[in-house]
């Protein structure tokens, strides 16, 4: 039947027959589709619960929806909110939600400090550019939903939009690993404050973040894995609610439809409701899992190195998205960060403390950065591995790495030191099992990006006696 019509049919058809294996085609495909969504709206739950900025369980910096808290030193290593914490920066972490209307956020002078605001929207893609890489100015910046029409105040130094309902700010702060730059920061991290707009009044704020208060962190820390943000039994529920917090872009709007239409038929379907809740189970236990593993995510790279590219930027790449979110969420723009993930050795088998490892980089080949770089190591839970030195990473922060005569620098990764006690300011150590690499490099040269510079194999060492 013909029509003149020039409107397109709504996609799908309403009240067309749905099979099982259709719901669990869409079905699959929406799971890997929302998990960052759903990840970002069970942030917000915890931080309603939280009364002020402070610290949860006297780890994690938290504030209640507008605000942020700020740690005054490195992460600790029990932190189990966010996978893959880095050990080089000092961080802050707070939720905005749209519904309260805007925040505003504090940047002071930090001189010639690396430092980098990052601030996404809950599909956890950058919003704003805050950052030493972008010559932001010291002031006050208003963080605010798209749709507020609201007056902005006399003093604000700029505006950033979010149009989802759910938004995160994250600020990372460089600190050299010595007493003197513990100190040196903390006048300037105290001057990092998000409240909001309605507790602005013209003139900064600061708090004394090394007196933050401590607050129960319930369900939130604790364990071996990263929190569990996503609950594959109650994702079908929610849902319908990300449909409506997260607007479809120019492009998505036949996917939102796909989407509700599959959500529609499991409301009427108890049956239809009943397929996709165990299809959410399945896919988070086989392409979730294997999401979680630097080796099946990203662009290939020498070496069985492996990098991404388009990180808080993603676009339609819903996979990067969500393999990102899986094996270590709120990764920074390239213009802000370039990451290299390593789980192999030179020859492709599993890193494992049971061996010891070099990683050399020759001569001038270190990574190429305007701000700082560092090698983490973290075990195969993605968080770090308690050991007596605290030492969790290697790199700039670090003022007595040993170089070789030659001017190359190589660093020692295992379970047992470095036979030779010169090499030991140089040694990650690494658990018994398995283990992770983590290179990153923050405010990166085009080198590090274009994949000009590429990071050295992870080679067994020839002192390794096993």
């Amino acid at each position: 039947m013909s029509t003149s019509s020039s409107e397109p049919l709504a996609f799908p058809l309403a009240g067309q027959r749905m099979t099982d294996d259709y719901l669990r085609t869409v079905g699959r495909f929406a799971y890997l589709w929302g998990w960052p969504l759903v990840n970002m709206r069970n942030r917000l739950t915890i931080m309603e619960k939280v009364p002020a900025p402070g610290l949860l369980g006297g780890i994690v910096p938290a504030g209640p929806p507008g605000a942020l808290g700020m740690l005054h030193d490195y992460i600790a290593p029990e932190e189990r909110v966010v996978a893959c914490p880095n050990q080089d920066v000092v961080y802050g972490l707070g939720i905005l939600d749209a519904r309260r209307g805007p925040s505003v956020v504090q940047v002071p002078d930090f001189g010639g400090r690396f430092w980098v605001y990052q601030i996404v929207d809950q599909r956890t893609e950058s919003c704003a550019h805050l950052g030493a890489m972008y010559e932001t100015k010291p002031g006050c910046y208003l963080l605010a939903p798209t749709d507020w029409d609201g007056e902005v105040p006399a003093g604000i130094a700029g505006v950033f939009r979010f149009d989802t309902r759910i938004a995160a700010v994250i600020p990372r702060v460089f600190m050299n690993d010595t007493d003197a730059d513990r100190a040196a920061i903390q006048p300037l991290i105290n001057q990092v404050m998000a409240y909001p707009l309605a507790e602005y009044t013209g003139t900064p704020r600061t708090t004394d973040w090394s007196q933050a208060p401590t607050f129960a962190a319930g369900d939130a820390t604790g364990g071996e894995h990263e929190t569990r943000w996503v609950d594959p039994e109650v994702f079908f529920d929610l849902l319908p609610a990300i449909l409506d917090e997260v607007p479809a872009r120019p492009g998505e709007e036949a996917l939102h439809a796909l989407l509700r239409s599959v959500l529609d038929q499991a409301a009427a379907d108890p049956h239809a409701a009943e397929v996709l809740h165990q299809t959410a189970i399945d896919t988070e236990a086989t392409l979730l899992s294997e999401l979680f593993e630097f080796r099946n995510i990203g662009i290939p790279m020498e070496h069985h190195w492996s990098t991404q590219r388009n990180g808080a930027a993603f676009g339609g790449d819903y996979l990067s998205r969500t393999a990102m979110a899986r094996a270590n969420i709120f990764v920074n723009l390239p213009s802000e960060t370039a990451y290299f993930y390593q789980d192999l050795d030179a020859d492709g088998q599993r890193l494992t403390g049971k061996n010891t490892y070099a990683l050399t980089f020759p001569p001038g080949a270190l990574p190429p950065v305007k701000g700082f770089w560092s090698a983490t190591l973290y075990n195969e839970h993605h968080f770090f591995h308690p050991n007596e030195l605290d030492r969790y990473s290697l790199g700039t922060k670090n003022t007595t790495l040993r170089t070789d005569p030659d001017g190359s620098l190589t660093l020692y990764v295992g379970a047992r030191p470095p036979a030779d006690e010169r090499d030991r300011p140089n040694w990650l150590p690494a658990p018994d099992g398995l283990f992770s690499l983590y290179l990153r490099a923050y405010w990166p040269h085009p080198a590090a990006l274009d994949g000009t510079w590429k990071p050295p194999a992870v080679s067994r060492h020839s002192g390794d006696n096993e």
